[in-house]
Protein backbone atom coordinates (compact mmCIF):
# COMPACT_ATOMS: atom_id res chain seq x y z
CA UNK A 1 0.00 0.00 0.00
CA UNK A 2 1.16 3.47 -0.63
CA UNK A 3 0.38 6.60 0.75
CA UNK A 4 0.67 10.11 -0.53
CA UNK A 5 -0.48 13.96 1.35
CA UNK A 6 -3.76 15.62 -0.64
CA UNK A 7 -6.58 18.32 0.18
CA UNK A 8 -9.87 16.43 0.32
CA UNK A 9 -12.84 18.93 1.26
CA UNK A 10 -10.15 21.56 1.56
CA UNK A 11 -8.39 19.85 4.59
CA UNK A 12 -4.80 18.05 4.98
CA UNK A 13 -5.27 14.55 4.34
CA UNK A 14 -3.21 11.17 3.85
CA UNK A 15 -4.95 9.12 0.88
CA UNK A 16 -3.99 5.49 0.82
CA UNK A 17 -3.37 3.50 -3.08
CA UNK A 18 -2.65 -0.11 -3.65
CA UNK A 19 0.23 -0.37 -5.78
CA UNK A 20 2.14 1.67 -7.58
CA UNK A 21 -0.48 2.74 -10.25
CA UNK A 22 -2.12 5.33 -7.96
CA UNK A 23 -5.39 4.86 -9.72
CA UNK A 24 -8.11 3.77 -7.30
CA UNK A 25 -7.53 5.44 -3.79
CA UNK A 26 -8.79 2.89 -0.82
CA UNK A 27 -9.16 5.88 2.01
CA UNK A 28 -7.70 8.93 3.46
CA UNK A 29 -7.45 10.37 6.68
CA UNK A 30 -6.98 13.46 7.84
CA UNK A 31 -4.24 14.97 9.68
CA UNK A 32 -2.90 18.43 11.59
CA UNK A 33 -0.12 20.12 9.54
CA UNK A 34 1.69 21.05 12.90
CA UNK A 35 1.96 17.21 13.59
CA UNK A 36 5.26 17.08 10.47
CA UNK A 37 8.18 18.98 11.72
CA UNK A 38 11.02 17.38 9.67
CA UNK A 39 11.95 19.45 6.23
CA UNK A 40 11.66 16.37 3.92
CA UNK A 41 7.70 16.29 5.46
CA UNK A 42 6.99 20.04 4.76
CA UNK A 43 8.56 19.43 0.99
CA UNK A 44 6.26 16.26 1.05
CA UNK A 45 3.17 18.39 1.75
CA UNK A 46 3.86 21.09 -0.30
CA UNK A 47 4.56 19.04 -3.42
CA UNK A 48 1.69 16.76 -2.94
CA UNK A 49 -1.01 18.61 -2.00
CA UNK A 50 -0.21 20.78 -5.23
CA UNK A 51 -1.08 17.77 -7.34
CA UNK A 52 -3.79 15.80 -4.99
CA UNK A 53 -6.83 17.90 -4.61
CA UNK A 54 -9.86 15.83 -4.22
CA UNK A 55 -13.65 16.29 -2.88
CA UNK A 56 -15.17 13.33 -0.75
CA UNK A 57 -18.58 13.04 -0.91
CA UNK A 58 -21.03 9.80 -0.67
CA UNK A 59 -17.73 7.55 -0.95
CA UNK A 60 -16.81 8.66 -4.18
CA UNK A 61 -13.73 10.71 -4.75
CA UNK A 62 -13.67 13.41 -7.43
CA UNK A 63 -10.56 15.13 -8.38
CA UNK A 64 -10.43 19.10 -7.94
CA UNK A 65 -8.37 20.94 -10.96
Amino acid sequence: MTWCFAIINNRLAEIYFEGEGKKEILGHCYVDGKEYKTKQEKKWIKEDTVKHKFKYYKKRYTKVS
